[in-house]
């Protein structure tokens, strides 16, 4: 019996070599498969987009349907609301949004002026610091700059990029369609794919990523929605420009917890303190307030506690994902960590399984 446990133990030693010295070669061979698998990774965008649009979906389909409407029929309507809403929205916000983008980068060298001010009093303030301490300030407050300067060129040329690959988006509304009518299919067809040995494992793997993952996407999607259009309305009655901008990028950045709020805030408070102090005031009693709903309110109702984890662990992901991928980095930081940790608790519950067999 020890010999046999011996033996399996060198056998997967020996595979996770091979799978080391498999992963060491690829490396090698980048500049080799990167360019394909870019351009694969592109073909493959809408088909991405298009089932992630199905699973959020899904669920409201599915209630619908529970209700005694026919499947096809509950699709059309969810269906049609969605695209058709969204589509609405594109086509009366798009040229509103070019308009002040156009504005904006008309006036960038004065928002870029006041934010040097703000810069020089924050590096004056902060002279008599260790040297370890404001070197570092100093990277942060360059990263932020570069990243502020080069936010109106970055919205521009996704708005290209976008215009570039209408042929591809448009594609995006009937692959959705598709894996909701067909969703029984799929499922059949995966369970095929999966081998016999794993399937019970994996359904369970992805009844708990989804349960873990699918509310908290879902309600801090509709929560960022909510949030974004409000401070775009509030940011127009009160006359300050660009509120369709700054509202969209609070809603964008509102996906963050915690830092997100402030990312947020950051481009609204600069554009404000060009037109006067008041309007700061206005811009910051926003923000907060809008916060205040959101904690107390939009989340606790909407998102509720689906990721169920400790705030430390969320803000090391945050911390993570900024310093791997910048915003972006953070913004997927949490749905990552919700899938490893049920990766972890999957992968526990099958080596203790396996320590037992032995």
């Amino acid at each position: 019996m020890e010999k046999r446990s011996y033996t399996k133990w060198i056998y997967r030693l020996s595979m996770a070599l091979l799978a080391a010295l498999f992963l060491y070669v690829l490396y090698l061979l980048k500049p080799v498969w990167h360019p394909v698998l870019v351009v694969l990774l592109f073909s493959l965008l809408p088909f991405i987009i298009g089932g992630f649009i199905a699973y959020l979906l899904h669920p409201v389909v599915e209630k619908i349907h529970e209700a005694g409407i026919h499947r096809g029929i509950a699709i059309m309507l969810i269906y049609l609301l969605f695209f058709g809403g969204l589509g609405y929205a594109v086509y009366k916000g798009t040229p509103a949004i070019i308009h002040q983008l156009k504005d904006l980068s008309e006036n960038a060298p004065l928002f870029t002026k006041q934010y040097q001010g703000w810069l020089k009093v924050v590096q004056s303030e902060t002279s008599t610091w260790p040297d370890g301490i404001q070197s570092q300030l100093g990277e942060r407050i360059d990263g932020l700059e570069a990243w502020v300067t080069g936010l109106v060129a970055l919205v521009l040329a996704a708005l290209m990029k976008f215009m570039n690959s209408l042929l591809l988006v448009a594609i995006i509304p009937f692959v959705s369609f598709y894996l909701l009518k067909d969703i029984t299919k799929v499922k059949t067809f995966v369970w095929h794919l999966t081998p016999k040995q794993w399937r019970q494992s994996a359904i369970s793997f992805s009844k708990d990523v989804d349960e873990s993952l699918g509310g908290y996407i879902r309600g801090q999607l509709l929560v960022c929605l909510l949030i974004g259009g409000v401070s775009a309305v509030t940011l127009w009655l009160i006359g300050m420009k660009y509120p369709l901008i700054l509202g969209l990028l609070i809603g964008v950045t509102n996906v963050i917890p915690y830092f997100g709020p402030i990312i947020g805030a950051i481009p609204a408070v600069i554009v404000a303190s060009t037109i006067s102090v008041n309007m700061v005031m206005y811009v910051v009693i926003m923000v907060v307030a809008l916060q205040f709903l959101e904690g107390n309110i939009l989340s606790p109702l909407i998102v509720g506690k689906s990721l169920h984890m400790h705030p430390l662990f969320i803000m090391g992901a945050l911390i993570l994902g900024g310093e791997v991928g910048g915003v972006i980095g953070m913004i997927v930081a949490v749905p990552v960590l919700a899938v490893v940790k049920v990766a972890i608790f999957h992968g526990r519950t099958h080596f203790l399984q396996t320590m037992k067999e032995d």
